[in-house]
């Protein structure tokens, strides 16, 4: 389906998938809803993907959930309800767990594609309706390392500290584990503005993807040694006399002992580990270095690993070195993948976070948030489980489940297992658009409404806020997300304080979260609905005459006392201003792009982290000899539960695949489109064999979106980063068999 041409009718609103956010309309033909491009939007500038442009055919009745469904105790299907049915039972099965058991045996997991309002409302509901601290949600999976590394080296995480734009206008791009050009190919117009000003692009990636193509120097290296690259990296840097002593000894504290970490890593030792010559990594150091302004850009390769954390924070340690970070059109940023994976763990669906960015551990935040919820803090639940952690634990201490917006059958490592977890509960309600693999094994499913049925903000990656409008009327047996939470509520004993209306939810929203790290008080549905709709960044305070409806405010920390959610207003920077200029003249512009004058950090300086590289959880061995590592494709997004239904989509990425080299082919004597068998010591998986020379030979490819017998995740490693619990999804050891 192309694009229509724009007409006066159209909604302006943006895509339902990734972290770009593109901006479209959406418009009433002959053919029912279509796509209208939104060229003054200035991430896509009006491009939109295939599934961008095919999104509203999954608003088709015909693949989606319209009614209610309960588990039959007849025949033990499922079976439809009505509304009041399928709430009583959730809520009666929600409470009986909770008195036999504890609050804890309840748990609640989320969604990064949950809009702002619905993953507040979310954990909300689970710290005060249900009084557990068992929450998460599967943007654990997505950058959950770099938001670690980012909080230890500058005291904020947002996935982007500046613009995407700036990224055309700089003079070399480092990126790492990204395949944008399929991931979110609406952002490759970035790279290739850039090349075409005369910059330069390093892709990091062990296989040579659309992305790597591009790419005036690719390094690939081997799954799992992304922590030994970045620091050969930096040792040649020191070695080259390429530090910027002038911008370490200004801006940042901890050099010297990461840099005697580095030099631990000479390059020819890096070359062994790495698979990397010496010579390209002297010629990566040397472009890097070369241009006035760089930039380090990382996902989910590096970040997906059981030492993601450490990993990130090598290539932050490289761009702090060589003086990029709170600088014009350089720095270090990562790229979110999911569509609110910024915001879902802005305000509460993360289990050791509340709205606004803040420690629940903080005294401070829990009292400020309590303020705001009309609770005692004494009453809000700890930390509780990480999103894997929480998966691991159903049948057993929690016994019953809330699931919104998640497929974690398909999309969880160690699938089998999760899929075992969740069979073994004594209660499983989902909330979803469709009848994902997950859903179907629920003992209640709720049909909601989609991105286009509903109105809510999204935080892209840069931080940008965005106002997505509602554009058509749902199928009428179906209801919204916060419509749902409010009925289990309200049910639950507690009949106020989950409204159904989402701009009602948003002002509570900036109340929770005034005064923290993601501060969006100065943000309200008419600021992001004026003018071209491009948002607000974030943190954005809020102003005189712009103070959140109720002066909630006052019932927690003034704007000056950002210790609540761990930094201060100070450390974020508009043009280079405190966060206090602009407020004084009532309107606070936002924070377009972080750190200009200084970081996060108590003392405004960037910290450097020392590490050192170490193996991952499973290395290859004579029984599994080769390294599995996972990923996306252009045509299918996350577990596949909404582009699997659309036809077009299907048709360009019709099932699983697995990339191997020619000579490893030739070893096992498969030949293109043959069945191979990928095993590994959690799982087996089937899918046909693609032969190509843009993969290591001691490395497998194999895409996540299928469930059944090419689920990829079925033999994907649970070990977990000690710092983010981030699962080590790009890399485990595996053997390949010929498929009967």
């Amino acid at each position: 389906m192309q694009p229509s041409p724009a007409v006066p009718a159209a909604t302006p609103t943006h895509c339902p998938y990734c972290a770009l956010q593109c901006g479209m309309g959406l418009a009433r033909g002959a053919g029912g809803v279509e796509v209208v491009e939104r060229p003054e939007f200035p991430v896509n500038a009006g491009a939109l993907c295939g599934k961008g442009r095919t999104a509203p055919e999954v608003l088709s009745s015909r693949v989606r959930l319209t009614e209610p469904l309960v588990r039959s105790h007849a025949t033990g299907g499922l079976v439809p309800a009505t509304w009041e049915e399928a709430l009583d039972r959730v809520a009666d099965g929600l409470a009986r767990t909770r008195a036999a058991h504890g609050a804890d045996a309840c748990g609640v997991f989320g969604g990064g594609g949950l809009t702002n309002e619905k993953a507040y409302a979310l954990g909300k509901f689970a710290r005060v309706v249900l009084g557990t601290s068992q929450i998460d949600y599967n943007g654990r999976f997505c950058m959950s390392s770099a938001a670690a590394a980012g909080q230890r080296a500058f005291g904020l995480d947002r996935g982007l500290p500046f613009p995407l734009a700036d990224v055309s206008r700089t003079g070399c791009v480092l990126l790492v584990g990204s395949n944008l050009a399929e991931t979110m190919p609406p952002a490759l117009r970035h790279l290739t503005e850039m090349k075409a000003g005369g910059g330069t692009l390093i892709v990091v990636d062990p296989r040579r993807t659309r992305t790597a193509v591009h790419a005036d120097l690719h390094l690939a290296p081997r799954p799992g040694t992304d922590l030994a690259l970045a620091l050969g990296l930096l040792h040649l840097v020191v070695a080259e006399g390429r530090v910027d002593e002038a911008y370490v000894a200004e801006r940042t504290t901890g050099w010297e002992q990461a840099r005697a970490a580095a030099m631990a890593h000479w390059p020819e030792y890096v070359e062994r580990i790495t698979g990397v010559p010496v010579p390209q990594l002297r010629e990566a150091v040397r472009r890097f270095c070369a241009a006035e302004h760089a930039m380090v850009l990382t996902a989910r390769g590096p970040e997906q690993q059981a030492k993601g954390t450490d990993t990130v924070a090598a290539w932050i340690n490289l761009s702090l070195a060589t003086g990029r970070p709170g600088r014009p059109l350089s720095g270090y940023g990562c790229l979110t993948g999911q569509g609110n994976g910024q915001g879902g763990r802005e305000h509460g669906q993360k289990a050791d976070q509340l709205p606004g960015y803040r420690k629940l551990t903080d005294p401070a935040a829990r009292a400020h948030v309590a303020g705001v919820w009309g609770v005692d803090p004494e009453t809000l639940p700890g930390p509780g489980r990480s999103a894997y952690e929480l998966l691991d634990a159903l049948g057993g201490d929690v016994r019953a489940l809330l699931l919104m917006g998640s497929n974690p059958v398909v999309s969880a490592p160690r699938a089998a297992h999760v899929e075992e977890r969740i069979r073994s509960l004594d209660f499983l309600a989902v909330a979803d658009v469709v009848l994902s693999e997950t859903a179907a094994l629920a003992d209640v499913v709720l049909p909601v409404t989609q991105w286009a049925e509903e109105t809510g903000t999204v935080t892209n990656l840069e931080g940008r806020v965005l106002l997505r409008r509602k554009a058509v009327d749902p199928p009428a047996g179906v209801r919204t997300d916060l419509a749902v939470l409010h009925g289990l509520a309200e049910r639950l004993g507690h009949g106020k304080g989950f409204p159904t209306d989402p701009e009602e939810v948003f002002e509570e929203l900036r109340r929770a979260s005034a005064g923290g790290a993601a501060d969006y008080s100065g943000i309200t549905y008419g600021r992001l609905a004026e003018g071209v709709g491009e948002g607000v960044f974030w943190p954005c305070p809020a102003g005189a005459g712009d103070a959140p409806r109720e002066a909630g405010v006052a019932d927690g920390a003034p704007h000056g006392a950002g210790a609540a959610g761990g930094a201060p207003h100070e450390a974020g920077v508009a043009g280079g201003a405190p966060h206090e200029a602009g407020v004084a003249g009532g309107v606070h512009p936002g924070t377009p792009r972080l750190f200009l004058e200084r970081f996060a950090t108590e003392d405004g300086r960037a910290r450097f982290v020392p590490v050192t590289h170490r193996e991952a959880a499973e290395e290859p061995d004579a029984e599994y000899p080769v390294l599995l590592t996972t990923g996306r494709v252009l045509a299918q997004y996350q577990s596949g539960a909404q582009t699997r239904r659309v036809a077009e989509l299907n048709a360009a990425a019709p099932g699983p695949f697995v990339e191997l080299h020619p000579r490893l082919a030739a070893r096992l004597g498969v030949a293109d489109g043959e069945r191979v068998a990928v095993v590994s010591r959690r799982g087996r998986a089937v899918a046909p064999a693609r032969v190509t020379s843009g993969i290591r030979p001691d490395t497998v490819f194999m895409p996540f979106h299928w469930p059944g017998e090419g689920r990829a995740n079925t033999l994907t490693h649970p070990a977990l980063d000690p710092v983010s619990r981030m699962p080590e999804f790009k890399v485990c050891a595996v053997r390949l068999e010929r498929a009967q």
